[in-house]
Parts: C-alpha cells; structure tokens; sequence
C-alpha cells in the first residue's frame, strides 16, 4: 500500500471530494464489464491505480482509456491471475462467466469462479491484502423465508455461489482482508448493457409483451451502478475482514411492478405467465424470475458510512434510456 499526501484532493463518481490518502494498487477482474466500468474510473478518481483483467483487445483498450493497466488473460488462466495477485496490494474480483450461466451450465460458471478465488486467495494468505469479491443476494431466496434478508443471514452448507462466497470469507483466518459485495439482481444505469434489465426488456420486445410469473408479487432488489461501484471502493479501502455487504438500495420491488414499468417504456402490456411458460417467454432467466429475495443493507450502511445517491430502479426506467 502506498500513502500520498493527503493534501490531495480527488473527485468521485458520486460527485463529492475525497482526501486522497492511500494509494493502493489495485488488481481486477472483470474490469472492463459493467460494474468495472464505473469502479475503474471511481477507484482512479480517488488515487488508486488499477490493473484489470482483459480477455480481449477491445477490453484491454477501454482500460487504457479509462487509465488503467490491461493484464492480458481470462479466468481460466490461474497462473496469470496468481502473478497479478501477487504484486498487487489489493483485488476485487467481479468476473464471472455470464456466457455459461446464459446456456444453462450454472455449475461450470461456479466452478471457474470458486477456482479463481481460490487461486487469488492462495497468493493473498498470509498478507493482510484486501479481497473484495462478488456475490448475488439471490441466494437469500433459498435460506430465508417471509422476510427480508440481511448481510448476517448465509447458508453454511454451501450451493450455487454459495462456495465461493463462504470460501472467502473463510479466508480472513488467513490473514486475508476480505469482504463479499452482494449485488441485487438488477444493477442499473446507463452503463448497464448486458444485465437483467436489458435481458427482460428485450425478452419483452421478442413476446410482445412483459412477462411476470404468476401475480407477480415476489420482489427483487435493485442499485445503480454508481452506487454499487462506491461500495466496491469503500470496502478495499475499510471492510473488516470477512465483511459480508449488500450492495441494495431498493430493498425489493414486485416483479409485477418491474414489468409494468418494462411494458410502459416499449409500448407493450404486462402479462402474467405460468412456470411451464416461464422458460419459452424468459429463457434462461426463467430459473430467477419466481425468486423472492429482498434483502436490506442496514448493516453495510452504518458499517461503510455508505448512502445510495443515484435514481432508483423505477426512476432510470422511466427516463427512457433502456428502451
């Protein structure tokens, strides 16, 4: 970790001033997608020099745009991500293979992620580093019934990016700084272009109309990306160790309500459909639609001093971008 004088001052994504003083050198995966896109330039604003993963030249050149390091590779490449790891002072792991999990293979998608943590978590032992990495508070559907979920509720027994989530976490016995970022099913923002909300608005525009399961009374939580990518920030910098965080602004809103809003921005209907039509109209988004996962992030607000300050889902669909 590098200090700088605190003399200087840096401008954040969210607008403010920050003191700028420590400097770290950051290492990341999954820089240049969507989440990355706003943490690299929020880590840089306030001092941090970031090296990203790049799997691609058009990846590698959006993170020298940005003033970041490409570090050539992909998640398959341990012996590149232990290196990377090795000679940083921190690492926030975003990646994850979005293209098997959208063909069904979600156990081939958790298993490179779980691989790569452990990868990462072996060159970090001993250290004292930060290791932020990233999880979903979907999995409170499984574990938590007629409330709303917290950042203290986990499944030991493990499951689908559960592993990978307990695994580091675990971690912290090894003198390792680490924290889990629990995103919500929907991070939106006009950096969003490739996530659940894109995905059901254009399952929208193929039927017809906006799908939702049943009444569509379960609920799913929400965050802008700005405010996701603060969190991110604020937990290299701070999170005591094994932190579990819930990056959550809206805590749940109706999956009935969403579509609505989807059906309004495009001109369609919104239409309730039966779980045997859930995957013909939603495709592989089908396994997430029914789940009802609110979840708060009371203790991550208090924990961080962290304040979501950007719009709501609600309020981005309805400024008309998505569409």
């Amino acid at each position: 970790m590098r200090r700088t004088s605190t003399a200087g001052r840096g401008i954040g994504a969210d607008g403010k001033t920050y003191p700028k003083g420590i400097t770290m050198r950051v290492f990341i995966t999954g820089a240049s997608g969507h989440v990355g896109s706003a943490l690299v330039p929020e880590l840089r604003e306030h001092g941090h020099v970031v090296l990203g993963l790049a799997r691609s030249d058009e990846s590698a050149r959006r993170l020298t745009g940005w003033g970041a390091e490409a570090v050539r590779g992909d998640l398959h490449d341990l012996d590149r991500l232990r290196a990377a790891a090795s000679a940083a002072d921190g690492v926030i792991h975003l990646a994850f293979r979005h293209d098997a999990m959208q063909v069904g293979d979600l156990a081939g998608a958790a298993e490179s992620d779980l691989a790569a943590l452990q990868t990462i978590g072996t060159a970090l032992a001993g250290t004292g580093k930060p290791l932020i990495s990233t999880s979903g508070t979907g999995m409170l559907a499984r574990i938590v019934n007629n409330r709303t979920g917290t950042e203290a509720d986990f499944d030991p027994n493990g499951g689908y990016r559960i592993d990978a989530e307990n695994f580091v976490v675990d971690l912290a016995g090894k003198d390792v700084r680490t924290s889990v970022v629990r995103l919500p099913a929907i991070t939106h923002s006009r950096l969003d272009l490739h996530g659940f909300a894109p995905t059901l608005i254009a399952f929208a525009r193929q039927n017809g109309f906006a799908a939702y399961p049943g009444e569509g009374a379960n609920r799913w939580p929400a965050v802008h990306t700005l405010d996701a990518a603060r969190l991110y920030r604020l937990a290299l910098e701070s999170a005591p160790a094994g932190s579990r965080l819930h990056a959550v602004q809206d805590e749940g809103i109706e999956f009935r309500t969403i579509a609505e809003t989807i059906g309004h921005g495009l001109g369609l209907p919104a239409r309730s459909i039966t779980a045997d039509e859930a995957s013909k109209y939603l495709g592989f988004l089908a396994q997430f639609a029914a789940m009802d996962s609110p979840a708060s992030s009371a203790y991550t607000r208090q924990l961080l001093d962290w304040q979501p300050t950007h719009p709501d889902l609600l309020t981005d669909l309805a400024e008309g971008f998505y569409f």
